[in-house]
Formats: C-alpha cells, structure tokens, sequence
C-alpha cells in the first residue's frame, strides 16, 4: 500500500524492547460472568491503583516510542510543519473529560476514575484499526508494529483493570456504553498514501496525548488517596 523509504533507523534504545515487554506489569482483571479475576480480587485497592497506574505509564512510554518512530520513518520534515501549523482534531475531542488543571482539580476521583475510562474505551477500536493500517506498509518495521500491537492489547487489560478499580474504590458499577460504538473513527481506505500517513500520524499523536491524560488523572487519584497532592 504504502511505499516510502525509510529516512533514519530506529533508535538504539530500541533494541530494548523485548526486556521491557518482559518487565511489564501484570494487569490481569478480566471478568467472566461479572466475576473478578481472582489476582484483581485478592489485592488491596491501594496495589490495584498502583498496577493500574504502572500499566498507564508503560502505554503512555511505549506510543511515545511509536510516535516518534512513525514520524522519523513515515513523516517528512514539510508535512510535521504542516501538521503542526495547521492543526488538527482529535478522534476524542467530545469526549467530556477534563482539559485544565483547574478543571481536573474541581473533580472527584469517581468522575476522575469515570473519565480515565471513558478514554481508555475511546481508543479501543480506533488502535485496532490503526494496527491493519500499519500492516499495509510497505517496509514498517517490525519493531513499530510489535509496539502499536502491545499497546492495543495492553490497552484492554487497563480497561478491566479500571473497571474493577471503580468497583473497589466506588463500590458501584460503571457506564456500560462505550465512545468506541459512536462512530469516533470512520477509516477511508481509498485516501491516497500522503493523506493516510498523516491520518494515522494524527492517530497516533492523539492516542500519545489521551494516554498521558491518563496517566496524569490516575496518578492525582493517587496523591489524593495518600493526601499528599502538591
């Protein structure tokens, strides 16, 4: 589909990748029937949080690497200009979760915890689909593939794992709609190769600022659980 030349190899940090796949933490909080996994039930909420937390951290690190990978690979200089002088929405731009500290500051960790969710679902679909796209590269390396996959797999694992932790620390249940089913990403085959790398570019930039909001909205739960917020 795709056939542009590779324009700088990838990074020597990169050839660290399978340690990190090993190191990764155990999020395993799928449900069967609206049983927890019994490793999600025998912890305490505190450890949950954490894990959750940590598995946030590696999905945010690991698009950041794929991000940059893409661009140096895929994105000429000219067209990041473009990009960037231009603008650009994302896939989530409707999705009501806070955008400011101010704002994040005047919620409660149960909307904070309703938000990290509501993302986390947002982007389920949307990285599925990015994957196929990918494979149709001519010349992808194997290594941008393997991280865009483990992020989309991972991304479900922080799924089940919030939607436990709502039930632990809320003691309620959770939203059952998703923003993936509304129609948040409809893929054009037909573009031609420019404009599919950039919207896959966007994609991936999106998902990279979403996923940070993630992380920055679990972590302030956090302070607030141990009363310790700057």
């Amino acid at each position: 589909m795709h056939r542009m030349n590779v324009i700088k190899e990838a990074p020597w940090t990169m050839l660290f990748w399978p340690s990190l796949i090993s190191a990764s933490i155990l999020l395993e909080c799928s449900q069967q029937e609206n049983v927890i996994h019994p490793y999600c039930a025998s912890i305490s909420q505190e450890k949950l949080l954490d894990r959750v937390i940590q598995h946030a951290e590696f999905i945010y690190r690991i698009t950041e690497e794929s991000c940059s990978l893409f661009e140096d690979m895929f994105v000429p200089y000219p067209l990041r200009v473009q990009r960037n002088q231009m603008g650009y929405d994302c896939l989530t731009k409707d999705i009501p979760v806070p955008s400011s500290i101010g704002e994040v500051q005047q919620m409660s960790d149960k909307w904070l915890l309703h938000s990290v969710l509501m993302l986390v679902q947002s982007w389920i679909e949307p990285l599925v689909y990015l994957q196929t796209t990918l494979d149709r590269y001519d010349g992808a390396p194997e290594m941008l593939l393997n991280k865009t996959k483990w992020v989309s797999d991972k991304l479900i694992s922080l799924e089940n794992g919030v939607v436990v932790l709502i039930k632990k620390m809320l003691n309620e249940g959770v939203m059952t709609s998703s923003y993936s089913d509304h129609g948040l990403l409809q893929y054009d085959m037909q573009l031609n190769m420019v404009e599919s790398v950039m919207r896959d570019y966007i994609v991936l930039s999106c998902f990279k600022k979403d996923s940070h909001k993630v992380e920055t909205f679990l972590k302030i739960i956090k302070c607030r659980q141990k009363d310790n917020c700057a």
